[in-house]
């Protein structure tokens, strides 16, 4: 039950059309679903404003099926699954309405929200190969409610690639900056826009590069304000702290 749903059952009760100990039940229900190998918890959307994200890497196909129903069944209308395998969206799609996004490894059953957030946030990598991080990042800030714009391959190795889309990255809300490598293009758009921008690390590169090491360290170090930097290949944390920065205020529906 997320907070929409608790201001309706309270109207409810206060015009006279629920009785409390019926809406008090509603709420005293079990705050999760305990499945054996999974607490699914019911009660994220109420407490943070999103439903619980199901993490599919280490998890079987059948245990992300059983969880997955199990939201369904508590009424989530769009639940996302992050990091999962073709061999589970292949199983999970027979009983459930999945849409796979192979190359992000993303799964979303149910239908994508309209977009809610106040702006646009715009999902910008350094290369073609951060495509994989940024399709994890770009669909969990859709499945969340936002706008998003791609805008791929526009790294500082050719600098007029990324000042070609300087409207587009003055005009957004937050910034998502892919890149592996030296991991520059995080600075160089810190310090054109006037948005947040949050910095993801990849893994991509040669061998100094260290697995995204290299680029995480000059990220955490760009000397742009305004720059934030999640781990290494977090494209999941990067979008959900994205659309939380473009739902700020309208938190509390009253």
């Amino acid at each position: 039950m997320d907070q929409l749903e608790i201001k309706a059952l309270l109207e409810r009760v206060a015009s006279g059309d629920c009785p409390v100990g019926e809406a008090l039940m509603e709420l005293k229900l079990e705050p999760f679903r305990d499945l054996g190998f999974a607490k699914v918890d019911r009660h994220r959307g109420l407490r943070q404003g999103i439903a619980e994200v199901i993490y599919g890497a280490g998890k079987t196909p059948e245990q992300i099926r059983a969880i997955a129903a199990s939201m369904r069944e508590d009424g989530d209308k769009t639940i996302l699954i992050t990091r999962m395998s073709p061999e589970a969206a292949e199983l999970v799609g027979k009983e459930l309405p999945l849409a796979y996004h192979e190359m992000g490894r993303v799964g979303i059953v149910g239908a994508m929200p309209k977009p809610t957030g106040t702006g646009r946030i715009i999902v910008a990598t350094g290369g073609t190969s951060d495509m994989p991080v940024a399709e994890e990042a770009a669909l969990t800030a859709e499945a969340l409610g936002n706008e998003v714009v791609r805008l791929y391959d526009v790294g500082v190795a050719g600098l007029h690639r990324t000042l070609s889309h300087l409207e587009d990255f003055m005009s957004a809300r937050v910034i998502v900056a892919i890149a592996g490598m030296e991991g520059a293009l995080a600075s160089v758009l810190g310090g054109l826009a006037d948005c947040p921008v949050i910095a993801v690390p990849t893994s991509v590169g040669y061998g100094a590069a260290f697995g995204g090491l290299a680029a995480l360290l000059s990220m955490l170090n760009s000397c742009a304000s305004g720059v934030s930097v999640v781990n290494i290949d977090n494209g999941f944390g990067a979008g959900y702290l994205a659309s939380m920065i473009n739902h700020i205020g309208d938190r509390n529906p009253g």
